[in-house]
This record gives structure tokens, C-alpha cells and sequence, in this order.
């Protein structure tokens, strides 16, 4: 029993790294020379708590470099580097500018939680600051006729270098910023602000524009998929609609019988049940009168067949009574 009861004072201290744990996104690439903003959520019992970002693999080992107490740091190499907490939102986020390679690594989000037997609440992520080129949007689109703008960003060691804009496989239709940062002619536009990012914009767009590109700096291509779409067929009228026009658009007969068909459709369902239970009710009572009489018919015609025999023999002083029997469909004659 001690040994448990050791085990769970061990196990304390990390109960609230579960529970209530800080959440972030684990992974982040960013470009050399860029800036980077982390939102650090926590749960709603630390609104009032200190938040600190801190550099380090593991939670006894990280070196806090921004704390809400203490927002702004003394050191001015850590000028790039701020923290901001909103309790209503219940999150802080860091703004980190102007990273080098060398700031890739392990960070964390902390709340400290100030107690002996509570650990401070942290969640770590791997930050990789890389020199390259990368695209905000690698697919975009544009109707026929429009414009469309692409992107494209490049750390800060491709500052100097040459812009290219190119179709893939035609190194023909390459067009290069120079000397002066930009390009334009009647179909495209490329302009280099010479910080971080140059725009492409292609103007007046064809349905044969669509295809693969590729943005271009120094030695490194990333590649854009430019898609057209087809411009929408529409009529205008430059006058008020005649009584013509205005009856050749209205919708065809046959949608508007469908219409009332089917607005009306529950009325003729219910006549049609009906009209059924009429007929099948005339056809009972017809078919049983049919039976009556077929089954009386046989009585009546020897009572006819008697009566003509007596008319051929009549006499002065006869007396004729006639008998029927219905059940044994018998007469008797007296």
C-alpha cells in the first residue's frame, strides 16, 4: 500500500497535462526571413494564468523566451518575439518575424500553473525555418476574360536573385523581373517588391491558358496550376421586353399542365376511389339480381306454358286452381 500511495504523489504532477492540456498545431515550415504567428489554446480555469512561450524539447528543459506578465523582453535580439493572451477567446498566440534557419526547433505553449504539486501546462511543436520558394494558393482559377493574381514567396536569401514566370515545358514563354524587379506586357504581369514574394498576374484570360506554370527563383521552381473557365452565356436588352418577348418566355404549356396536374392530384385520386367502390357495389347488386332471377325463371315459364294450354280448351263451368310449389319447383292443376 505505500508503494501505491507513492506512485500516485508521483503521477500528480502530470494529472492536468491530460485533463487540461494546452493544444496547438504540432508541425510548422516556414520560409527564412518570414513570420510566423502560433495560436496556443487553453482550457477556460486558466484565463486568469500566466502564458509563457519557451525553447526546449522536454518540460523541465525549456527556456522561456515571452511571458504575458512580461510582454515585451529587455533583450532587444528578442525584439522579434511577441505574446498576446485574449481570456475571452480563450487562446495566446506568439508572432515570431524575421526567422533564420537557425530559430528551427523545438517550442512550447505553457501555462504555469505555480504550484509544488501541479506541473505547468505545455504543449510542444517543431518549428523549421527553410530558404526556398513556396506558392500561397499552388491551384487557382479564373473565368475566361478575367484576371487572376499568383504569389509566390522566397526567403530572404533569393532577395537579389532573378524572378521567372513560365509555362512548364516551354522555356520560351519564360518572362524574367531584370534589373528593374518587373515585367508586363498584354497578357501578363510580373512584379518583385524585393522583401519576400513576387506577384504574376495574367490578364485578359483564354481557354487555352489553362495548364502548369511554374514560379521561379535563383535555382528554385515550385509549380502553379492555372484552370479557365468558360465565360457565361447571358442576354441583355436594351429595351423594355414587347408583349412578344415577354410571352416567348414564359414557361412552355406542358410544365404548367404537369403544374396543375400535380397540384391538383390528391382531388383526382380521390374520385378515382370512389368511382371504384361505385362500381364494384352496381356490380354486386347486379350480379344478384341476375341469380334471383335465374333461379325463379323455370317456375315462371311452366306457370306461362300451363296458362296457354288451358286458353286452347276453355269451358263454360271449369274452374282451374293453380299451385306452386317454390322449393320443389312442382305445380299442381286441379
Amino acid at each position: 500500500m505505500p508503494q501505491l500511495f507513492t506512485l500516485a504523489l508521483g503521477l500528480l504532477p502530470w494529472i492536468p497535462a491530460f485533463l487540461c492540456e494546452v493544444t496547438t498545431t504540432q508541425e510548422l515550415v516556414v520560409l527564412e526571413g518570414q513570420s510566423l504567428t502560433v495560436p496556443c489554446h487553453y482550457e477556460p480555469q486558466y484565463a486568469s494564468y500566466v502564458k509563457y512561450w519557451c525553447r526546449g524539447a522536454t518540460r523541465g528543459f525549456c527556456t522561456s523566451l515571452a511571458r504575458t506578465d512580461a510582454p515585451h523582453s529587455a533583450n532587444p535580439a528578442e525584439d522579434n518575439l511577441n505574446i498576446f493572451d485574449d481570456p475571452v477567446q480563450q487562446l495566446f498566440t506568439v508572432t515570431m518575424t524575421n526567422l533564420k534557419e537557425g530559430d528551427s526547433g523545438w517550442y512550447a505553449c505553457g501555462v504555469e500553473i505555480g504550484s509544488i504539486l501541479n506541473a505547468d501546462v505545455v504543449a510542444f511543436k517543431n518549428i523549421k525555418v527553410i530558404h526556398g520558394l513556396s506558392v500561397v494558393n499552388s491551384q487557382v482559377s479564373g473565368e475566361e476574360g478575367s484576371s487572376i493574381t499568383i504569389e509566390c514567396l522566397y526567403s530572404e536569401r533569393y532577395r537579389e536573385s532573378e524572378k521567372k514566370w513560365c509555362r512548364s515545358g516551354d522555356w520560351s514563354s519564360c518572362r524574367l523581373t531584370g534589373s528593374e524587379g518587373s515585367y508586363e506586357d498584354t497578357s501578363v504581369a510580373v512584379s518583385d517588391d524585393r522583401t519576400r514574394a513576387f506577384t504574376v498576374t495574367l490578364k485578359k484570360l483564354q481557354m487555352g491558358d489553362t495548364g502548369w506554370y511554374w514560379c521561379s527563383a535563383g535555382q528554385k521552381q515550385i509549380s502553379v496550376h492555372v484552370l479557365v473557365t468558360p465565360r457565361p452565356t447571358t442576354t441583355s436588352l436594351t429595351s423594355p421586353p414587347t408583349t412578344s418577348q415577354s410571352v416567348a418566355h414564359l414557361p412552355p404549356p406542358k410544365s404548367i399542365i404537369k403544374e396543375s396536374w400535380n397540384s391538383h392530384s390528391h382531388i383526382f385520386e380521390s374520385l378515382l376511389v370512389c368511382a371504384s367502390l361505385m362500381l364494384l357495389v352496381g356490380t354486386a347488386i347486379l350480379a344478384r339480381k341476375l341469380w334471383k332471377q335465374h333461379k325463379e325463371d323455370p317456375v315462371l315459364r311452366e306457370v306461362k306454358e300451363m296458362k296457354a294450354r288451358i286458353s286452347k280448351h276453355p269451358g263454360d263451368d271449369d274452374h282451374v286452381v293453380i299451385f306452386l310449389n317454390k322449393d320443389s319447383h312442382s305445380d299442381h292443376m286441379y
